[in-house]
C-alpha cells in the first residue's frame, strides 16, 4: 500500500483500490450529462473508455475500485480525471446558500466534474445539439468505433476517441454512418480547423473565461452553451453556466418564478455563484432533471 495525497492506494492483480474516497457516487457522476462513454453493468459497476484506457470501476464504503489499472496509472491518469484533488465537501458548503441548493446537492451528493480530454469533449457536445443523451452515447460509440483504436477489455472489444488527424481526415458522407445528422459537417470543419491550429485548444486555460468561449464559438456547431460545457468538463474552466432552453426553464421554474432571458441566468449565476459556478449547474442540472423540474 502506499499514501498519495490523502489517499490510500493498493495495488491488487489487475485493480487498484484507492480508500478514503469521499462525494463520489458512480451513477451520480456517470448519469448527470457530464460524459457520454461509461455503460452501467449488471452489477452497478461502470466500464468506461477514458483518455485511452478503459476500466471498470465501482464504489463501496469509501473505497474506489478501479479495474484493469495500477497504482501509477491512478496518480497519473485517474486522480487527475476524477478531480480528486478537490475538496467537494467545501463545494457543497459554499453552495449550499438556499433551500434549492441544498436538496440539489443533497439529490446530486456524489457529482464529481471529470476532467475529460478536451477534443472528445468538444466533438462530444457539438453532438450533443439538439439531442438526447441515449443517441449522443451511441454517435460517440459509432465513431469511435469507425477511427478509434481497438483495445480489448474482459473479452470485450472497444474503442478509444479518434484524435484530431484521424476526424480531420475523414469526410462528411463516412460520419453519416455514424448517424451524427446534420452536425457530422460541423465535426469534419471543426476537425479540420483544430488541426489548422485555427483554435489552439490547449491554450484555452491561458485565456480568461471569456475569451476562452469567444475562442471555442469560432468553430462550427459551437454556440455559447456547447462552448461552456466543454471548458466545464474538461477542468479547463468551472466558473460558466451552461445553459440551453432547457436549463432556462428550470432556472425560471427554480429561482426566477418568472420567464427570464439567457443574459439574465448567465449574470444571476455569475453573481450568486461565482467562480462554483459549473459544479452548482451540475447539481441543479442533475437535481431538475431526475425530478422532471422545468420538463413542461
Amino acid at each position: 500500500m502506499l499514501q498519495y495525497k490523502g489517499y490510500n492506494v493498493i495495488e491488487k492483480n489487475d485493480r487498484v483500490i484507492v480508500e478514503n474516497v469521499r462525494d463520489f457516487d458512480p451513477v451520480h457522476i456517470f448519469e448527470c450529462g457530464q460524459c457520454f462513454r461509461w455503460l452501467k453493468q449488471d452489477d452497478g459497476s461502470f466500464t468506461g473508455v477514458a483518455l485511452g484506457k478503459v476500466v471498470n470501476v465501482s464504489y463501496d464504503n469509501g473505497a474506489l475500485h478501479i479495474i484493469n489499472a495500477t497504482a501509477d496509472d491512478f496518480i497519473n491518469t485517474w486522480f487527475d480525471y476524477f478531480d480528486l484533488g478537490r475538496d467537494y465537501s467545501c463545494i457543497k458548503q459554499q453552495l449550499a446558500k438556499d433551500d434549492i441548493m441544498k436538496k440539489a446537492i443533497e439529490f446530486g451528493h456524489g457529482i464529481r466534474i471529470l476532467k475529460q480530454d478536451i477534443w472528445e469533449t468538444l466533438i462530444s457536445f457539438i453532438i450533443s445539439a439538439n439531442n438526447r443523451i441515449p443517441m449522443i452515447m451511441k454517435v460517440v460509440a459509432s465513431i469511435s468505433e469507425m477511427y478509434g483504436r481497438e483495445i480489448i477489455f474482459d473479452n470485450k472489444k472497444y474503442y478509444t476517441f479518434p484524435g484530431v488527424d484521424e476526424l480531420a481526415g475523414s469526410n462528411v458522407e463516412e460520419l453519416k454512418v455514424c448517424k451524427g445528422g446534420f452536425r457530422c459537417k460541423y465535426i469534419v470543419e471543426t476537425s479540420e480547423l483544430v488541426k489548422k491550429k485555427a483554435v489552439d485548444l490547449k491554450a484555452l486555460s491561458d485565456k480568461t473565461t471569456d475569451d476562452a468561449r469567444k475562442e471555442l464559438t469560432k468553430l462550427p456547431g459551437v454556440g455559447n452553451k456547447v462552448a461552456h460545457c466543454v471548458l466545464l468538463y474538461s477542468g479547463t474552466k468551472y466558473d460558466v453556466f451552461p445553459t440551453d432552453v432547457w436549463v432556462k426553464r428550470v432556472m425560471e421554474e427554480l429561482y426566477f418564478k418568472r420567464e427570464a432571458t439567457f443574459k439574465e441566468i448567465q449574470d444571476f449565476s455569475r453573481n450568486y455563484f461565482g467562480d462554483l459556478s459549473g459544479f452548482a449547474q451540475q447539481y441543479l442540472f442533475y437535481y431538475a432533471r431526475e425530478n422532471k423540474i422545468g420538463s413542461k
